[in-house]
């Protein structure tokens, strides 16, 4: 069976290639990035055997780098949230919710990454609970959480957040729960026009209080006239809000959530082939129904666009907010459920995740009997080839 291609494969064969193109000049987050991935899961960040105490078959286990931005860690990471956030949901339909930023504040971005993300959660935040605050709309507070992501199907930088919303909200006198009308959320139109203005508003305010800089083509945008000069079109263009109508089980809307927390900018699932210098992968043209499609790139071009998704240190790209912020969570999640008249979660019950089982993880698979039982550490660099039993002896 032919292995799978990867990421980490890609970086390994081009790294070189990749750093005379940017003539060494990396940062230390994305030489971060190349090395995790690089090394995840080799002999190179050391590991541990594991030996099947009925048929002796070794399995080497090398350790993970945790890294956020890694493919192979996503999921792990993934399963591990997904089981921690299944207290947290009410039951009641979601609605999903997407703030996009147009291409001329994207461009901004790449320059002050940690300052315009920032602005793209606050002003994404301040709107839906604005909104929904208003009684011509709902008239309630509403809690929910919001993720970030940076690209597109292709690797080009397309920042937005996803935003999962219980569709409905308490009173303001937390008397009771406010549902949405069914299959209708909050108006598209006004979400967008409000997000852009609040969001505007707060990088200028950025921009006076010198917390913006800009280099290279972009160098003359730090004189505050051409500054305001640049912004003022995309005061009059539409920004684009996406309103998912509300959906799904608590289950459904954990598991939907969790495909938009924990994901990278490509998955090695995608990888489609590495031929000489060009990396092929799958994408979907959503300007086109969703169509599949295949697109190739050199591979240098390929580890740019992926590298534009490095985020800077420590920048938590899951945030919560309203009654599902990290201050009051659970004491405003358990008025929801009072208002819903729903019992109140149980943290001793067994999460429902579809997550792996220790039984599932510690079995042989080779005699599908026995169990993996840790016989040594392995120090980083320490490779060994691990022994096996002729598959008819399980003796």
């Amino acid at each position: 069976m032919r292995p799978r291609l990867e990421v980490a494969d890609v970086v390994r064969a081009h790294r070189e290639r990749f750093l005379a193109y940017r003539r060494g000049r990396l940062a230390s987050a994305e030489r971060r990035v190349l090395d995790d991935i690089a090394a995840c899961r080799t002999a190179a960040r050391g590991g541990h055997v594991e030996r099947c105490d009925r048929c002796a078959h070794e399995r080497i286990a090398y350790n993970s780098c945790r890294n956020r931005h890694c493919p192979k860690c996503e999921g792990p990471a993934r399963e591990a949230w997904l089981s921690a956030r299944m207290d947290e949901t009410l039951p009641v339909p979601y609605a999903h919710v997407v703030f996009s930023l147009p291409p001329g504040i994207a461009r901004l971005a790449l320059h002050n990454k940690r300052r315009v993300y920032d602005i793209l959660f606050r002003a994404s935040a301040e709107t839906l609970c604005e909104i929904a605050a208003d009684p011509k709309h709902l008239g309630a507070s509403i809690g929910f959480l919001s993720v970030l992501h940076t690209w597109g199907q292709t690797l080009q930088h397309h920042p937005h957040v996803h935003c999962l919303v219980p569709a409905g909200g308490l009173a303001p006198d937390g008397s009771r729960w406010i549902a949405c009308r069914p299959g209708f959320f909050l108006p598209v139109l006004v979400l967008a026009r409000m997000f852009r203005g609040k969001f505007l508003a707060h990088l200028v305010r950025a921009f006076d209080d010198g917390k913006l800089a800009f280099g290279g083509q972009l160098a003359d945008l730090n004189d505050p006239t051409v500054f305001r000069s640049y912004l003022a079109p995309l005061y009059h263009c539409n920004w684009v809000v996406y309103v998912r109508p509300p959906f799904g089980t608590p289950r459904q809307v954990v598991e939907y959530l969790a495909r938009y927390t924990h994901r990278v900018a490509i998955s090695n699932s995608r990888l489609v082939g590495l031929y000489g210098d060009d990396v092929s992968f799958r994408w979907k043209d959503y300007r086109h129904g969703a169509k599949k499609k295949t697109m190739t790139l050199d591979a240098v071009q390929f580890l740019r666009r992926f590298l534009l998704h490095v985020l800077p240190k420590g920048f938590p790209r899951v945030r919560h907010y309203g009654f599902l912020a990290n201050r009051s969570r659970k004491a405003r999640l358990d008025l929801c459920r009072t208002v819903l008249a729903v019992p109140a979660a149980d943290p001793t019950a067994d999460s429902a995740s579809p997550t792996r089982g220790d039984d599932e993880v510690l079995r042989c698979s080779a005699c599908r009997v026995g169990r993996l039982r840790f016989v040594a550490l392995l120090p980083p660099g320490t490779s060994i080839v691990p022994y096996s039993m002729p598959a008819h002896d399980t003796s």
